[in-house]
């Protein structure tokens, strides 16, 4: 049983347990509110934050888009007050303007020519040096070669006579006849030069003919004792009809192997070179073989489509396979005394620089294989005794590398 006075305390104790709860209750609704309060602040704080580094950003684009517009603005003036100023002073600084840039290129020229010339020399003395592939010994002969020709062959060349020179010698340098210098140069006799003096040189062995009116190719052909179809072959010939080969009154041509009339012929020893078709049926039996013996000092390039075989104790040149003799004689474009061979299968041969009066055979002769035609000689644009030796094929007189073919 409990008395008042416990069940006042007991009551009193509910009361404050009671009173206790709700205090306490309260107190934690209220500490969440607060937080909740205050991330929503932050939340807002860093929106209003975003936004106003958006809006500086845009503020940054716009300033410096109308600083770009500025500057451009500015060099669009300059540019087109510069324009207008240089128009006004057009002409006054050229002459200055071209004066440095002469002085500029003749300054470039001085510091590089030493080594293009150093460059031109290494490229030649590659180009030309012999391979010393041996046939047989002679290393005497090691540096003769085909000269092959630097000139531009539709042109008249403008030489001056050097000290030592002779008709004779300018004839071979040039791969010419002596004829030919001497009607070009209109020279009396072969004495007639002297150093210093200019001649012209013709491009081939022949004539330089003026066209009269009324004239032809054929009936200045006859005049020459040329070949029509030469003069109509020769690449730097124009003719004001392409089709009938109509001259023009007045033009020059180049009559390869032609002869001057009512002049007598000084290099006698020259036998210009005709050409006959090939006799049908006579082939070549067998494989190429070599045209003579000696030391190759040339091989087979782009710019040499041949070899060159010397040997300075002048030895035969044999037909390298049967067939027909279709050229033999003289040639004014650099073989000196040569012979062609057509052998009947496809292939022709070409045997080049032969000693004078030594070819034995003639045009429409059919040889067989190993048969002797010349003498090895350094006849035509040659820089010593040689044979300079190729093959074609018939068709088209494509030039193939002979080491490829002889057995």
């Amino acid at each position: 049983m409990f008395d008042g006075t416990a069940k006042a305390r007991f009551g009193q104790d509910i009361f404050c347990e009671g009173e206790r709860e709700t205090v306490t209750g309260s107190t934690g609704k209220g500490g969440f509110g607060r937080i909740e309060q205050m991330f929503e602040k932050i939340g807002n704080f860093i929106k209003k934050e975003i936004e106003l580094l958006k809006r500086f950003g845009q503020l940054q684009v716009e300033y410096w888009g109308r600083v770009g517009k500025i500057f451009l603005g500015w060099s669009d003036e300059i540019k087109k007050v510069l324009a207008k100023l240089m128009y006004r002073q057009r002409g006054r600084f050229s002459q200055s303007f071209i004066n440095v840039s002469m002085a500029v290129i003749f300054f470039g020229a001085i510091v590089t020519s030493g080594k293009m010339e150093e460059l031109i020399a290494k490229s030649r003395s590659s180009s030309t040096g012999g391979s010393g592939y041996l046939v047989m010994a002679a290393d005497q002969s090691a540096g003769a070669q085909t000269l092959v020709s630097d000139l531009p062959k539709g042109e008249i060349t403008q030489y001056r006579v050097q000290d030592g020179d002779t008709v004779s010698s300018i004839a071979r340098k040039f791969g010419v006849s002596m004829d030919t210098i001497m009607w070009e140069n209109d020279l009396k006799s072969v004495e007639a030069i002297k150093p210093q003096q200019i001649l012209r040189i013709l491009p081939v062995t022949g004539v330089r003919y003026k066209v009269s009116r009324g004239e032809t190719i054929y009936s200045i052909a006859k005049r020459l004792s040329a070949d029509p179809q030469a003069i109509i072959d020769y690449p730097f010939n124009t003719f004001s009809d392409d089709e009938t080969f109509a001259l023009a009154a007045g033009q020059d041509l180049i009559v390869p192997d032609g002869i001057k009339p009512n002049e007598a012929i000084l290099d006698s020893q020259v036998n210009v070179a005709q050409r006959v078709a090939p006799i049908p049926g006579v082939k070549g039996e067998g494989n190429f073989i070599w045209p003579t013996v000696g030391v190759i000092t040339q091989r087979y390039s782009w710019y040499h489509p041949a070899i060159d075989i010397a040997n300075p104790n002048h030895p035969d040149i044999v037909a390298a396979q049967g067939g027909t003799v279709i050229t033999a004689g003289w040639n004014g474009g650099g073989y000196g005394n040569f012979v062609i061979i057509d052998h009947g299968n496809g292939f022709q041969t070409l045997y080049g620089h032969m000693l004078n009066n030594s070819v034995i055979v003639k045009a429409g002769d059919v040889v067989k294989q190993g048969q002797k035609i010349g003498v090895m000689g350094s006849t035509g644009r040659s820089t010593g005794t040689h044979c300079h030796f190729e093959i074609r094929r018939s068709s088209d007189e494509s030039k193939l590398d002979p080491l490829s073919m002889l057995r």
